[in-house]
């Protein structure tokens, strides 16, 4: 392979590609990552499309591309990181330029719908939420009882519990979300072929906006319904942003919540400590969302000037991939972070990203974690795994980490 420009560093290296290397364990990120982190925060990366790129590693590195308004996130700078099917299917079917797409978007458009946004998400609206966030938890843990063990947690916890406070936040009918729960998982796993992931598309494109026009005749007191009163956005804008907000709802969260449970359950010290004192919970989420770091691909910016980044120059259009799970586990910003401890101060985790795109939902995934994983092992307090730990089936051909089925017994 020819070797790259040298960044400004005097030393040519010769370029990686994306590291898709096997994980040593189910809670861990590939070594490969490590090792890439301790060459450089930042080393150049040949895409799958050719393109001559920069993959982040360190912690600092991501952060200040992250934050960097000489970034952008529009997906035409992208570069592709691996050859999938799927890619086609977005690229036919998906214009990611269309309005209201505000993930993508660099300010000022992607400004004006943040700030439409950011009061449905805020510290203060997510606590009033928070009560009906534990009914339905409840609710979900009854079920689970009254069925018995064993018990597939995902079916029975993860998937549920999240997918229906989002519903519930949209003003999505509760039955219809087995049907994009297919759609979303078709979407974000990497198998997925061409025309799958174009069914799926359409189905969940197709969905929202007779839901916005429902919500014009009769708004409610949804999140969708309060956005349609303000008057602020167009029924595309709308539909964009409330696909947007339900695709990214819940998955992640369902995702967080069968893996986190599965890591305490191997770390049995750190769970009991969790039960003895029940104040750490806060910090049991964030050390959570560190140590596991389910968004293990991107997200991805792309220059547009020459900028410098410990003392790396990434020239205009290059791009630059970020690796979430490699700066979580920067020793450089936290202590011996192989090691899982929920009475750590994890602040200043990238789990969630950072700067201005950084996630919207943050502090509803946050609340629902905070009350689920208590009332999950106050109700069950001999909960265990029902299969060995090397038979859990892991999300390593998805966007998102996680485990496929999380069998449990009590």
């Amino acid at each position: 392979m020819e070797k790259s420009d040298d960044g400004g560093r005097g030393v040519a290296e010769t370029p990686i590609t994306f590291p898709r290397e096997a994980r040593p364990g189910p809670f861990d990120p590939p070594e490969v990552l490590r090792e890439l982190r301790e060459r450089a925060p930042l080393v150049p990366m040949r895409f799958a499309d050719g393109h001559l790129g920069w993959f982040a590693t360190g912690h600092s590195a991501v952060r200040a591309v992250l934050s960097d308004p000489r970034f952008s996130a529009r997906p035409e700078r992208y570069h592709l990181v691996v050859d999938l099917p799927m890619a086609e299917a977005f690229t036919s079917r998906l214009n990611l330029s269309v309005r209201g797409m505000f993930h993508l978007q660099d300010p000022p458009e992607h400004t004006r719908y943040r700030r439409a946004l950011v009061a449905e998400f805020t510290v203060r609206r997510i606590r009033e939420l928070e009560p009906r966030i534990a009914e339905i938890t409840r609710t979900c843990l009854d079920a689970m009882e009254e069925s018995g063990p064993p018990a597939d947690l995902v079916e029975e916890i993860a998937f549920p519990i999240p997918s229906l406070v989002t519903c519930e936040l949209l003003g999505i009918a509760h039955e219809d979300r087995e049907e994009f729960r297919w759609a979303v998982a078709t979407m974000s796993r990497w198998g997925s072929g061409v025309e799958e992931t174009r069914a799926a598309l359409d189905t969940v494109l197709g969905f929202f906006p007779p839901l916005v026009r429902r919500r014009r005749r009769d708004p409610g007191d949804d999140l969708l319904g309060r956005l349609v009163a303000a008057g602020e956005l167009t029924d595309e804008e709308l539909s964009t942003i409330a696909y947007i907000l339900f695709a990214g709802g819940f998955e992640t969260t369902a995702n967080m919540l069968a893996l986190g449970t599965f890591a305490l359950l191997r770390h049995p010290v750190q769970l009991d400590l969790l039960r003895r004192e029940p104040g750490l919970v806060g910090n049991a989420v964030e050390e959570l969302l560190r140590y596991l770091t389910i968004g293990h691909i991107g997200p991805q910016r792309a220059a547009l000037e020459d900028v410098e980044i410990e003392g790396v120059l990434i020239r205009k259009g290059q791009s630059v991939m970020m690796s979430l799970p490699a700066a979580n586990r920067d020793p450089a910003q936290f202590d011996d972070p192989e090691r899982f401890d929920i009475t750590r101060q994890a602040g200043g985790h990238v789990a969630f990203g950072h700067g201005v795109h950084g996630c919207l939902g943050q502090q509803l995934a946050r609340a629902v974690m905070r009350l689920v994983y208590p009332a999950l092992f106050d109700r069950f307090p001999t909960l265990r795994l029902a299969v060995p730990p090397d038979e859990v089936p892991t999300k390593d051909d998805a966007m998102a980490y996680g485990v496929h089925r999380l069998p449990v017994a009590w």
